[in-house]
């Protein structure tokens, strides 16, 4: 294999995959390195916005975001159409910057995550429609195509259904991150004979084994008292108004997770590590890395369960400043239990053997069962929540805090294959692309 074209719905800004959503960078480092890793002669190629740094030591070609999707509205709908129609053969013109852009690819890998769906349009107006008519620009062309780490669905909303279904069962390989994604695209009608089932590759991500702050010194000082910590992040999609994004938000809208932080600190009296797990940025040339929008919600239940209980100073820690993916990780492993409304959070505690309650999104702001797939994947879907259920998070949190020691091993036992699977499936990939 010579080239290997990286694009998909996680296509961003400069920035947003590196220095904001920090889950989405959890993804992309290991998947380049395992791209290299099993296709060491391969040029990789994307549309993903990524740093110098990150191009030159990982060594990929970063090509221009609009060649994909550039937020035009209308124009980037009528140029991925122009795409389509010039690959049929059905205008004069004989090229593209997107068709020019993938003649060489041996390989195109789609990597939209949750997105591929109805869930594209939270990001971009027909974002949807325009990945759909690029992908099959490139089927009609007769490159391979496969759609990695995705969580399919729901399709009740798409510009184009007709056109998915099509795209979907046309992509030489569909990897969904969670078997319950196979269910439900039977259950919506949709053809599963190109589809298998492999972990996320942020399962293979690395901490920095090396990192130590005044928040890792915290979380040492609590243990030495011989404290739990508890650690606690969530975000504007687990709670029980919408849009995600509202701001400012009113006292009520914490009650559950003030109960529940309540729970924690009175009855389990453990200590609170309160954390966002995604982050912002400045752009250059003044680069400078900032809190994000998790940050304002968990900035502001901080302050409303302080003024609420105020008694519990000393016991809640809330990080302050953004740290770096691979610093978040190391932090994250040295709790005694997670909860969190971030899946990837989930992923970088399961995958060091921290026990974790998932939070659901609530389905009053956005469906997704992201956190009943990725649960499953280590066996713990048994501490699976729903937001709006403060007493069902409560026991789950007293059961887990009550058996760490058993659900540690198990882990242990899960997340090495769990980790096997998600390299595993790049000898797949080489063998479907080798045909």
């Amino acid at each position: 294999m010579k080239e290997i074209f990286v694009t998909g719905l996680c296509t961003l800004h400069w920035g947003r995959l590196e220095y904001g959503n920090i889950g989405n960078y959890y993804i992309v480092e290991p998947l380049v390195r395992q791209l290299h890793k099993h296709f060491p002669e391969a040029v990789i190629k994307t549309t993903f916005q990524m740093s110098k740094e990150f191009v030159e030591r990982e060594h990929v070609e970063v090509l221009p975001m609009d060649l994909y999707y550039a937020w035009r509205g209308e124009e980037d709908v009528n140029q991925a159409y122009k795409d389509l129609k010039v690959a049929l053969g059905e205008v004069e013109d004989t090229t593209t910057p997107y068709l020019e852009a993938i003649k060489n690819a041996d390989l195109i890998l789609n990597v939209s995550g949750d997105m591929w769906g109805d869930n594209a349009e939270h990001v971009g107006h027909k974002r949807f429609l325009v990945d759909c008519l690029k992908m099959k620009s490139a089927q009609v062309l007769g490159k391979k195509t496969i759609l990695y780490a995705v969580t399919p669905g729901p399709f009740s909303k798409v510009d184009d259904p007709d056109l998915a279904k099509d795209v979907f069962q046309h992509f030489t390989k569909v990897v969904i991150r969670e078997k319950i994604s196979e269910s439900n695209l039977k259950k919506w009608g949709i053809s599963t004979e190109n589809v298998v089932w492999a972990p996320c590759p942020s399962y293979l991500f690395e901490p920095n084994y090396q990192y130590e702050s005044k928040w890792t010194d915290w979380i040492k000082s609590t243990k030495e008292n011989n404290k739990k910590v508890v650690g606690l992040t969530f975000g504007g999609f687990n709670m029980p108004v919408g849009p995600y994004d509202m701001w400012p938000r009113e006292e009520w809208q914490y009650d559950n997770f003030i109960e529940v932080a309540r729970y924690i600190l009175e009855e389990q009296k453990a200590n609170l590590l309160i954390f966002s797990h995604t982050n912002g940025f400045e752009l250059p040339p003044h680069f400078k890395l900032k809190s994000g929008r998790d940050f304002d919600i968990l900035n502001d239940f901080y302050g409303v369960l302080l003024k609420k209980y105020p008694q519990f100073k000393e016991q809640v820690c809330l990080v302050d400043e953004p740290l770096l993916p691979a610093d978040i990780k190391s932090l994250i492993s040295k709790m005694d239990i997670l909860i969190t409304g971030r899946v990837h959070a989930s992923v970088a505690a399961v995958s060091q053997c921290v026990p974790t309650i998932f939070i659901e999104y609530d389905g009053r702001v956005i469906y997704s069962d992201k956190m009943s797939g990725f649960s499953s994947i280590v066996n713990m879907e048994k501490y699976v929540c729903k937001p709006e259920n403060a007493a069902a998070i409560k026991e789950k949190v007293g059961i887990c805090l009550n058996n760490l020691i058993i659900e540690r091993e198990a882990l242990k036992e899960a997340v090495e294959k769990v980790k096997t699977q998600a390299v595993n499936i790049f000898e797949e990939i080489k063998n479907v692309c080798s045909r």
